[in-house]
C-alpha cells in the first residue's frame, strides 16, 4: 500500500484515535456497502500524498479563516479536476460541512491503518531524522519481519528534530532509539545524581 498515514504538522506520528477513527471508519463501512472499496482505498491514499505534496492544500485545510462554504467547494473542485470518485468527494464534503478539515490528513492515516488491519497488514509508523534509503528500509522490514511481524507497511516521516535513529510504533508498542530521546534521558539522569 505505499500510503502515508502520518498525521501532518508537530512531531506526532498519529492522531491518536476517537474522531478520525469514527471517520475512517464510516468511509470504510460505506465503500464496503457500494462496492467501491478496492477504488476508495486507492483514492486515499492518491488524497493523502496529495496533501504532503501540496503547501496550497495544506494551507486550505488547516486555515480557520476560509468559510465553511468556500473551503468545501474548493475542496470538491481540487478533488473533481484530479478525477476523484463521488464517494471519496462526497466524503471530503461532509469533513469540510462539519468543519473538519484540518483532520482531514489524519482522518486519511487512519483509514490506512483500518484498511491494513482489515487486510492483516501491520502498519509500522517509522520516524527518521533523515530519509530512509531504500537499503535501510530493506533492513528494517527484515528486522521487523525476525521480530514476528510478517505483512509490514512501513510508512515513513522525517522529523529532523530527532538528529538521529529512529522511532518505531507498530500499534500500541513504541521504540524509541533516537537521539533526541537518548540524550533527554542522559539530562534525566544527570539531574538525579546531582
Amino acid at each position: 500500500m505505499g500510503t502515508a498515514p502520518l498525521a501532518s504538522g508537530g512531531n506526532t506520528i498519529s492522531s491518536g484515535g476517537g474522531l478520525t477513527d469514527r471517520y475512517a471508519a464510516a468511509l470504510y463501512a460505506h465503500a464496503s456497502d457500494v462496492n467501491a472499496l478496492d477504488a476508495v482505498v486507492a483514492e486515499m491514499e492518491q488524497l493523502g500524498l496529495m496533501i504532503d505534496g501540496s503547501a496550497d492544500l495544506k494551507r486550505l485545510l488547516s486555515s480557520p479563516l476560509i468559510d465553511v462554504n468556500t473551503a468545501t467547494k474548493a475542496a470538491r473542485s481540487v478533488l473533481e479536476a484530479q478525477g476523484f470518485g463521488k464517494v471519496v468527494q462526497d466524503f471530503v464534503g461532509v469533513i469540510a460541512a462539519n468543519r473538519r478539515l484540518n483532520a482531514l490528513r489524519a482522518i486519511v492515516a487512519a483509514f490506512a491503518t483500518l484498511v491494513a488491519e482489515k487486510r492483516g497488514v501491520v502498519v509500522a509508523e517509522v520516524q527518521s531524522a533523515h530519509p530512509l534509503s531504500e537499503v535501510q528500509e530493506q533492513q528494517l522490514r527484515a528486522r521487523l519481519i525476525e521480530a514476528g511481524y510478517g505483512n509490514v507497511n512501513i510508512v515513513k516521516q522525517v522529523d529532523p528534530s530527532m538528529l538521529g535513529g529512529l522511532v518505531v510504533k507498530i500499534g500500541a508498542r513504541l521504540y524509541d532509539t533516537s537521539l533526541k530521546s537518548r540524550l533527554q534521558r542522559l539530562q534525566y539522569a544527570m539531574k538525579g545524581a546531582a
